[in-house]
């Protein structure tokens, strides 16, 4: 019988920081693997120094070359960086930021070649890992340069909320600058496709937050609401997009029982 599980690939990030603890210490759980094929693009010997270092003896992971290899029960791994490298936890260091691009770039590598369906990455040092390779101010921008997908949309999501994000690793100086109609609605295509797509639902109603606080008090406190989000907003209903707003920011999310379920008819997303 084919097995049907997703294959998820699983970037090391950075050697030196909490990457492995966490990682080590999710695929402890072993109803992990129920539901998916775990494949880490790391180290063995990185790997055993940071349960060594955890005092976990209880596990260990299945060491493979492709993910063809991957043992549908057991964590995988994969080795994409030198035995040479060394581990020095709680600091920065190039051959740190050098592992978790290798790492990162053979996940994306074997996703491109569909032999992963889907990559869970590690946290980096965004400093050290700067290269003429990467380049990015983070995983999001490189990924929309890697797949050349045209636009992304960064989302925090838990079991009340999927919040979306118009802007994402820019200077905070910055953030008006790219409250534009343009960028607005191609958030809210992303995002409405993907409430369908990914979280199954059938008819998504998105609340869209305002920049200024208050949302703008009709125009004293900035317009950008009025000249920017509203006929976003609007633009994005012809679409047949529920899009409602926009709302103020500063008290959205004060209680489960906000005015935002009242509004919107649900919690669907932000």
């Amino acid at each position: 019988m084919k097995n049907t599980k997703i294959r998820v690939g699983i970037t090391q990030g950075d050697i030196n920081g909490i990457s492995y603890e966490v990682i080590i210490k999710t695929l402890l759980d072993n109803r992990i693997f129920d539901i998916c094929i775990p494949i880490v693009y790391g180290s063995p010997k990185v790997a055993a120094y940071h349960r060594k270092a955890l005092n976990i003896d209880n596990f260990s992971f299945n060491t493979i070359k492709s993910p063809e290899e991957a043992n549908p029960k057991r964590a995988n791994l994969i080795n994409c960086i030198s035995d040479s490298v060394r581990v020095e936890l709680g600091k920065s260091t190039f051959m740190a930021g050098e592992a978790s691009y290798k790492s990162l770039d053979a996940a994306a590598k074997d996703l491109e070649n569909n032999k992963i369906d889907a990559i869970v990455t590690g946290p980096i040092n965004k400093y050290n890992i700067q290269s003429e390779k990467f380049n990015f101010a983070g995983h999001t921008e490189f990924f929309e340069s890697r797949f050349k997908s045209g636009g992304v949309l960064m989302l925090m999501v838990n079991e009340l909320f999927k919040v979306g994000v118009v802007t994402g690793h820019i200077p905070l100086a910055k953030v008006a600058e790219y409250v534009t109609i343009d960028n607005i609605l191609n958030k809210l295509r992303i995002l409405n496709k993907s409430l369908i797509v990914d979280f199954l639902i059938s008819k998504p109603r998105i609340a869209v937050l305002g920049l200024n606080p208050h949302a703008g008090d009709n125009g004293i406190i900035g317009d950008e609401e009025k000249r920017e989000i509203i006929p976003a907003l609007k633009a994005a209903r012809d679409e047949d997009i529920n899009a409602f707003g926009p709302f103020p920011a500063d008290g959205f999310f004060y209680s489960r029982t906000s005015h935002s379920q009242n509004i919107t008819g649900t919690r669907d997303s932000i």
